[in-house]
């Protein structure tokens, strides 16, 4: 494959994830109650059904970033 085309590829999909990333967060934020940064209730409570399923693809979603910022360095 071309390492020009290579590099636009993982670009583009680096530039997806990181929007994913963004929106899944901000959703986990704003399905809390609180505020981004506090406003929080102080309890702890366990994660059901689609708050885990969305914690869940949050660190599925972290590892594909992490693992496409490795791949760019190594491309590039």
């Amino acid at each position: 494959m071309d390492s020009e085309l290579t590099r636009t590829i993982i670009l583009v999909l680096q530039i997806l994830l990181a929007l994913v990333l963004i929106a899944v967060v901000l959703l986990q934020v704003r399905g809390q109650g609180g505020g981004l940064f506090g406003g929080g209730d102080g309890s702890y409570r366990t994660r059901r059904g689609i708050e885990k399923t969305m914690f869940n693809f949050t660190i599925v979603l972290v590892i594909a970033f992490v693992a496409t910022s490795i791949a760019s360095v190594k491309v590039f």
